[in-house]
């Protein structure tokens, strides 16, 4: 039997067996194939090339739908999970060598569809324009796919560099607690010695968040029975201007042997130490700490574009002894990291007091600003910034869970209590005074009932 003539077949398939002498019929059919490339790799094969190869792609790309939906269900339907799986090593290495090969495969036929459509056979007021066409496709399905896998394994690498290991645990006596330290380490000083002090008490059921300001020059902090401190200093940290709390940073790391598996548990014997004196102040037992470089943070701060700020009164910005060099006017700010590093330590004019609160600022106003579409947009620059300047001892398993909350915390306004004069005296502090006002402070608050 005798093959086709050349228009009866194209009139039968004319994606596979095209009438090559008509220009109008190629042109439509190269739109056609990379089209269909762009939203399905492997389609055009299937339809005009290779149907093996072809299966495989289509396979491929419905496995990735597949999975991307199962993702958003997940994430809709019980997001605690969805975020733990997110912040898996395993999960960020098997979706990075996902993304690699979809990227792979975008490339292969995108490439292969361009020599199916036989661009020579086109019109030639039409060949640019498809050719820039298909090289746009593999700018954005290749581009795309690539940078995506790039992210993933430079969030993996953060992850793994900033956060502790360890499992889920449950949250004490209804909540989670987090001490977050600043440290002013620098080439004029020695040792490391926290700067700011705050304890972030979050509550497992609602995700309302509490900030405790704990002033750097507390004294006689007490410590709770059973903390190694305890038979060291009976009577609190309690020997006169050498014993501010700040100063117990540096005294913990001269006496290891006092926390002798905190290194091998991910911590130090400092934050150790730092975490046992808060909870003796505090009254609360503190289950993490973050010690953040304070001279980092000025990069997370750029790495989110600026921190948005309501400042009081006019923060002048100048060193001990040295003459003003500028200022941060009152009124909303965008702050960049440098300015926001100034207006959370300067002491021009200011007390130790005025400077908690500044920190304090700064603290809710990232707070609020890392959201979803910050963290997307800004995710590698968020990544290296925080790996440079963070040591914590939040398991990266907590991530899902704590990541939860914060979404839940947008919910309920932040509260935020400050142990300074004159509610709290610095230098002889009532401590059963401090428990009261932290307990209240932190009392868990009902979810609120969304409006119908």
């Amino acid at each position: 039997m005798s093959a086709l003539p050349a228009p009866l077949a194209s009139h039968t398939s004319p994606l596979r067996h095209p009438d090559t002498r008509d220009p109008a019929v190629m042109r439509r059919r190269a739109w056609w194939l990379l089209g269909l490339n762009l939203l399905i790799p492997g389609s055009a094969q299937l339809l005009a090339g290779s149907r093996r190869w072809g299966r495989f792609a289509v396979g491929a790309t419905f496995v990735l739908w597949a999975v991307l939906a199962a993702a958003v269900l997940l994430l809709v339907l019980w997001r605690p999970a969805a975020l733990t799986l997110a912040t898996n090593p395993f999960v960020l290495w098997v979706a990075q060598l996902g993304l690699i090969f979809y990227a792979v495969l975008w490339l292969v036929t995108t490439l292969n569809t361009l020599v199916l459509v036989r661009l020579v056979r086109a019109p030639a007021n039409a060949r640019l324009p498809i050719a820039v066409f298909a090289v746009l496709s593999i700018v954005l399905s290749t581009g795309t796919a690539g940078y995506a896998a790039l992210l993933t394994g430079a969030g993996r690498d953060a992850l793994g560099s900033v956060f502790a290991a360890g499992g889920i645990d449950e949250p004490i006596d209804g909540r989670y607690t987090i001490l977050l330290l600043g440290g002013d380490a620098g080439d004029d000083r020695i040792g490391l010695r926290p700067d700011s002090m705050t304890l972030v008490s979050i509550d497992a059921g609602s995700g309302a968040v509490t900030m405790v300001g704990i002033p750097r020059n507390l004294y006689r902090a007490p410590f709770t029975e059973g903390s190694p401190l305890w038979e060291a200093w009976p009577n609190g940290f309690d020997c006169g201007d050498d014993c501010l709390l700040a100063y117990l940073y540096p005294w913990a790391e001269e006496h290891p042997e006092l926390y002798p598996d905190a290194e091998r548990e991910g911590s130090t014997p400092a934050i150790e130490a730092m975490k046992d004196a808060v909870g003796g102040v505090t009254g609360i037992e503190v289950q993490y700490a973050v010690l953040i470089d304070m001279a980092g943070f000025a990069r997370l701060v750029d790495a989110l574009g600026g921190v948005r700020v309501t400042v009081e009164e006019t923060v002048d910005i100048c060193v001990n002894g040295g003459p003003i060099v500028g200022e941060i006017p009152a009124g909303e700010q965008v702050l960049n990291g440098t300015l926001a590093l100034w207006y959370a330590r300067s002491r021009c004019n200011l007390t130790d007091f005025d400077r908690m609160r500044h920190q304090r600022d700064i603290q809710e106003a990232m707070l609020r600003q890392l959201d979803p579409a910050t963290v997307l947009t800004r995710f590698e620059a968020i990544a290296a910034a925080s790996s440079d300047l963070v040591r914590t001892t939040v398991p990266q398993a907590m991530l899902g869970v704590l990541s939860d909350l914060a979404v839940r915390s947008r919910d309920h306004d932040l509260v935020r209590l400050e142990l300074a004069p004159p509610a709290v005296d610095n230098q002889f502090p009532d401590i059963a005074l401090i428990h009261e006002l932290v307990a209240e402070a932190v009392a868990p608050r009902p979810t609120p009932t969304p409006s119908p």
